[in-house]
């Protein structure tokens, strides 16, 4: 069997072949990615919002009945998370301080916990129904000038960089609340300075992610964690070769007369992840699939909309 951390560099390989990627394609990977990333981040955590009215309360603003304000609050935030972090992937781990995450902690929690946000705790915490011993508050500032340290000279190769800064980060559990989320999104910002796609943690794996973590706490392997996340990243390098190869098929599907969806959505000037959402409610009919597995839209569908 060919090890894993060998399969994603040379989907990684592949990947790079496509570069420079075109301006609309990634911008419309990126936005999917922040939807996807926002509402999963979230209902690992306990939000309620659906994938489709975490989109609806991004991008389009809705207020969503039934939901609480922290639910709508928690959407916003970690988008505008994602959009920070999109906005440092060029840079590398050095430049990643402590203010760097104290700043994505700002991000996760304002209006819903400023007392908080950005602050290291100085109260202890515990994880609930966990048998794990979290450091003492007062040594919070210690652990974390060592993890910026770490991270510095890890000679490790990238992608043990990144899951492993996301393990240790919430081990040290800096913050009262949003260590989860905050760790998520800093792995994700090493793995795409690294030129990986960010990793989604499914909404179903959320069990198995906690337990993970909880046997390395408690001193055990590493390997079902290890498993999990670059069985993540593994997904989301498929999903971006599979629409980067997708564009191969552009010429032909021009002949069929039928539209991608990134082509509806600019048509009818909506984004993608908004005709994703139409479809998935049945509110939009596709007429064929491509051969990588795309929806394909008849030039009828321009009139519902």
């Amino acid at each position: 069997m060919i090890p894993i951390l060998t399969i994603l560099k040379e989907k990684k390989q592949r990947l790079d072949g496509f570069r420079p990627f075109s301006v609309d394609l990634i911008t419309n990977l990126r936005e999917w990615f922040k939807i996807e990333l926002t509402y999963t981040s979230n209902a690992i955590e306990g939000n309620t919002l659906s994938r489709a009215e975490t989109a609806l309360v991004v991008e389009k603003g809705v207020t969503v009945d039934g939901k609480t304000l922290q639910d709508h609050l928690e959407a916003v935030n970690h988008a505008q998370a994602f959009d920070w972090v999109m906005q440092r992937i060029d840079t590398t781990k050095h430049d990643v301080t402590e203010n760097t995450i104290l700043e994505l902690h700002q991000l996760i929690l304002q209006k819903i916990a400023d007392n908080q946000a950005g602050r290291y705790r100085t109260v202890p915490v515990r994880i609930a129904g966990s048998t794990v011993v979290l450091p003492n508050a007062m040594k919070v500032p210690q652990l974390m000038s060592q993890y910026i340290s770490w991270l510095h000279h890890s000679t490790e190769n990238p992608l043990t960089v990144a899951v492993d800064a996301h393990v240790k980060l919430v081990s040290i559990h800096p913050f009262v609340d949003g260590n989860g989320r905050t760790a998520r999104l800093l792995m994700n910002l090493l793995l795409m300075q690294a030129g990986y796609p960010p990793a989604i943690i499914r909404k179903e794996e959320r069990k198995q992610y906690i337990a993970s973590i909880e046997k390395a706490q408690l001193g055990g392997p590493l390997t079902d964690y290890y498993a999990l996340m670059y069985e993540a990243i593994h997904r989301s390098l498929d999903i971006y070769l599979e629409a980067l190869e997708g564009k191969v098929q552009e010429k032909t599907l021009a002949k069929k007369n039928v539209l991608k969806i990134g082509e509806l959505a600019e048509l009818v000037g909506e984004t993608v992840p908004t005709i994703r959402h139409w479809t998935k409610e049945g509110l939009l009919d596709v007429a064929e699939y491509s051969p990588g597995g795309y929806h394909l839209y008849s030039q009828s569908q321009v009139a519902v909309i």
